[in-house]
């Protein structure tokens, strides 16, 4: 189980601010890019600032955008490790997967609202599975309790890394590792509290139990 603070923000300053509340409390870090057209979202999107941070935490990107392939080298050049494409804006799934192995480890990402039965996704070919739990595109939206059933329909068909991201909190953290994930992606709950580490912290305690 493993709970990993999400930056999602459209400037270099406020990234750095959020990686250095981060650093105290947890060695993984969840990085949102989004260019504008696969949500009107637009986050920061230079990998490079990244890799002065690299050597000490690990970083995953989340690559809500389009044709998310033309991204993969300029970030592992960055020091990134993990590459998660949305299947949404995937020409072809293969070639996604087959370049980010070579690079790290690669994931599938898979939008709230996106029917998973009638997507092929080749699972052992993949290091793990991101299930939105909202609409990709912003931070501080509500869970969708039907994210549930999806989530234990891809834990039927795998044993990969299920991990959840959007609308995660302390009321339904629990349910969503009891529907089997077993990575949460926190943004909202951390970064909004007064206390960080201590929600952070809680958030830990309930995947535990």
């Amino acid at each position: 189980m493993q709970v990993i603070p999400g930056i999602l923000e459209n400037n270099w300053g406020l990234v750095l601010e959020r990686i250095e509340k981060v650093k105290s409390f947890s060695n993984t870090v969840h990085i949102d890019v989004i260019d504008g057209k696969f949500s009107p979202n637009t986050s920061f999107l230079d990998p490079q600032p990244f890799s002065v941070y690299a050597k000490e935490l690990f970083f995953e990107v989340h690559l809500m955008t389009d044709n998310p392939i033309e991204y993969l080298e300029p970030f592992a050049k960055a020091g990134f490790k993990r590459f998660i494409g949305h299947v949404e804006k995937m020409p072809d799934i293969s070639e996604f997967i087959a370049r980010g192995q070579i690079l790290g480890e690669v994931g599938l990402a898979i939008d709230g609202p996106t029917n998973i039965e009638s997507l092929n996704i080749p699972f052992d070919d993949l290091d793990l599975i991101l299930i939105m739990g909202i609409k990709a595109g912003a931070s501080g939206q509500v869970f969708m309790p039907q994210i549930l059933e999806k989530i234990k329909t891809v834990r039927a068909k795998t044993n990969i890394a299920i991990e959840v991201d959007g609308g995660i909190n302390d009321k339904n953290i629990a349910d969503i590792k009891n529907a089997g994930a077993n990575r949460f992606v926190t943004t909202s709950f951390v970064f909004n509290s007064p206390d960080p580490i201590s929600a952070y912290k809680t958030l830990v305690d309930l995947t535990m139990h």
